[in-house]
């Protein structure tokens, strides 16, 4: 009987000190892990190695120019050889990440010597032992004089047989020598993790808050003789900006601007019987008036729409553009290249469907059958608005279009622009959303709007927080001009005023559609969408009669979200994702979390908020604070300063609140250490 002879599979070596289980790790490290500019990430491991010599661990990151950055890894578990560093980079661009497992003589001599020389065993033995590591630590290591004359006086007393052991021991082991071997170790049998991508973005791929509108309807109004509407355009809705700006947006969003087809133009709540003077669906894009790289004649010129990008940016607003790739039936494509739509057995191209929805005026684009071409005009068409200073892209239905194309594009952008943000709207499954993440957008839209209890928002941030944090962003938006939840509908305006609040401090990222100051809460019967609905109809908001003198004075929700806009500039805390604790509350309908962040100057910023989840009722309960989250031992106790109300009270661990209809329904609280 013969036996078939044994084989190995190929692996990976294994570095002499085992580095295992590193985190963040993007499918295996195929794809990089994400950050900003200075902001601060775990890295972790698992190290260990055989034996009972002292074992450590760092983390090295590598700039774009080769430069390297070692970080102090620290045992978070011994049982179970974990270890964890915060490190962050300081610049854009692509760098590196590894960790190192090494043996760590300093340490192994430390445990063994203070053992021996305290028993009387081998003490001499031990001392001149030590010496040695140091002078090693010496020669090996680049370090500051300062800290080199330290290590030589220590080895000079580790030497000096006129002292008594204990005190040549003590010279060794001191907390300052201590310190300086953690900081610039002496390392044996480096092994090294492959070293794995990260992509260091700016600020505002993590952080900011966007205000949506839809051009047209800035500066649009009815003509008191003919009754008809009068369009707004880029140099009226440019109007708007100052108001925008003044409540402390970062990011106007536009919907597309580019000419509508006429043919199935919808009507009114979307209906299928638009009059001559309805103005259709801004996403049903093209006309003979051009396709996505024109403009709506309507609306204005190339000039007009830089004279907009050019007023935001003086008003510090950053522009962004709605990408939908899809087409009316009258879009040039149609016509130029119809193998790029889906052509149906009886010879028509097939609209758009979402079922129930039906949308006929819309012609999906299909990639399918011409890749090279239809990647390449889209390539073209994104430098059209690049051109025009546009950095930010909102994409309608991402998750509607190849993955692939979506990562050859954005790899493809990133080359000449690697400063260009690309926001993914893509209400889908989670692991379309995921991916879209991990091969390049910057941000997500997410399930937030229908997420209202305490236990399901918990989670659902506690996700986004976590390992998904490594690629994908998340971007809260209470409202937008498809979502009305009945939450929204019925909660009147204490549910508008906690909806916004959350979503501006539970992530870094949040957006308000235009008219949610006004709280514009009816629905179309049968929908989760405001009647009226803007996608095919203008409306008139009247801003200047919610401002100071107006007659609606004071009925609008502007000067809260300002306050809300303000608070999150002033705490750069709440420009953090990663950094959040959840907190017990004793009622299940009050939410209370942290998000505390250290500067580089050494001090901290910490914020508190509290939010009762009902907005049909007051709610008091008492909150049971995590002080070690917070930076401070449970004896302590600090100021409570509401940042919405000025209101300051006395907290500790365990505190009293009451939030609701009758006062405020959320606490923003900045934490004043006494």
């Amino acid at each position: 009987m013969t036996h078939a002879p044994i084989t190995h599979s190929p692996q990976d070596p294994i570095g002499r000190i085992p580095v295992e289980d590193v985190s963040p790790l993007v499918d295996a490290g195929r794809r990089p892990a994400k950050s900003v500019v200075d902001e601060v990430f775990p890295v972790t491991a698992t190290v260990f190695r055989e034996g009972h010599d002292a074992v450590n661990a760092s983390v090295v990151l590598t700039d774009p120019d080769g430069g390297r950055y070692l970080t102090p890894m620290e045992c978070t578990n011994e049982g179970l050889n974990s270890w964890r560093a915060e490190v962050s980079a300081d610049r854009a661009g692509w760098w590196t990440y590894q960790v190192e497992g090494w043996s760590d003589p300093y340490g192994t001599w430390y445990h063994d010597g203070t053992i021996k020389v305290n028993a009387g065993v081998d003490v001499d033995l031990m001392l001149e032992e030590g010496a040695r590591v140091l002078e090693r630590a010496i020669a090996e290591v680049e370090r500051p004089s300062t800290a080199t004359e330290m290590l030589a006086g220590a080895v000079t007393a580790l030497r000096d047989t006129r002292l008594p052991p204990g005190v040549r021991l003590a010279a060794a082991t001191d907390p300052a020598i201590r310190r300086e071997l953690h900081d610039r170790p002496l390392r044996d049998m480096v092994s090294p993790t492959p070293a794995y991508a990260l992509l260091v973005e700016r600020e505002r791929a993590l952080s900011g808050a966007w205000y949506e509108i839809f051009p047209r309807s800035e500066g649009a109004h009815i003509d008191p003789e003919t009754g008809l509407w009068t369009s707004g355009t880029l140099r009226t809705a440019a109007d708007r900006l100052p108001g925008i700006a003044a409540m402390g947006f970062d990011v106007v969003y536009l919907t597309p601007i580019h000419p509508i087809g006429t043919t199935a133009r919808k009507g009114p709540n979307n209906s299928l019987n638009a009059g001559p003077h309805d103005p259709g669906s801004p996403y049903a894009i093209g006309s003979p008036d051009g396709g996505h790289d024109a403009i709506d004649p309507v609306l204005g010129t190339f000039e007009d729409f830089d004279a907009f990008v050019g007023r935001a940016k003086e008003l510090g607003l950053e522009v962004a553009m709605d990408i939908a790739l899809q087409c009316s039936p009258d879009h040039p494509y149609v016509q130029t290249n119809p193998e790029w739509f889906t052509t149906r057995a009886d010879g028509t191209i097939a609209y758009a469907e979402n079922p129930p929805k039906k949308y006929q005026d819309i012609y999906p684009l299909n990639f399918d059958n011409d890749p090279a071409g239809s990647y390449a005009e889209m390539r073209r068409m994104i430098q059209v608005w690049l051109d025009h200073g546009v950095r930010i892209f909102r994409v309608d239905n991402p998750h509607t279009k190849p993955v692939e194309f979506w990562q050859w594009l954005i790899e493809d952008v990133g080359r000449d622009h690697p400063e260009t943000i690309w926001l993914a709207e893509a209400f889908t499954k989670p692991a379309m959303m995921h991916t879209l993440g991990k091969v390049g957008f910057q941000q997500s839209y997410t399930y937030y709007a229908w997420r209202h209890a305490k236990w399901e928002l918990e989670e659902y941030v506690r996700e986004l927080a976590g390992e998904a944090a490594s690629y994908m962003r998340p971007s809260f938006w209470p409202t937008t001009h498809d979502i009305l939840t009945p939450y929204m509908q019925f909660g009147g305006p204490v549910a508008w005023k906690l909806r916004a609040a959350l979503a501006a401090t539970l992530v870094p990222t949040y957006g308000i559609y235009a008219g949610y100051e006004l709280i514009e809460h009816v629905a179309r019967p049968g929908a989760e969408e405001q009647v009226d609905n803007e996608k095919y109809q203008y409306k008139d908001r009247q801003w200047f009669r919610y401002e100071k003198g107006g007659d609606r004075e004071g009925q609008s929700l502007a000067g809260y979200l300002t306050r809300i806009n303000h608070i999150r500039r002033a705490h750069p805390s709440l420009s953090w994702l990663r950094n959040i604790t959840f907190h017990h509350a004793d009622d299940e309908n009050v939410m209370c979390f942290s998000k505390r962040r250290v500067l580089p100057d050494g001090t901290e910023d910490t914020i508190i908020v509290v939010a009762n989840l009902d907005p049909y009722s007051t709610r008091a309960t008492t909150v049971h604070l995590d002080m070690p989250a917070l930076g401070m031992d449970y004896h302590e106790g600090f100021v409570a300063h509401d940042l919405v109300t000025d209101q300051s009270w006395h907290w500790v661990e365990h505190n009293f609140v009451r939030l609701g209809a009758d006062n405020e329904p959320v606490h923003i609280i900045h934490v004043r250490r006494y």
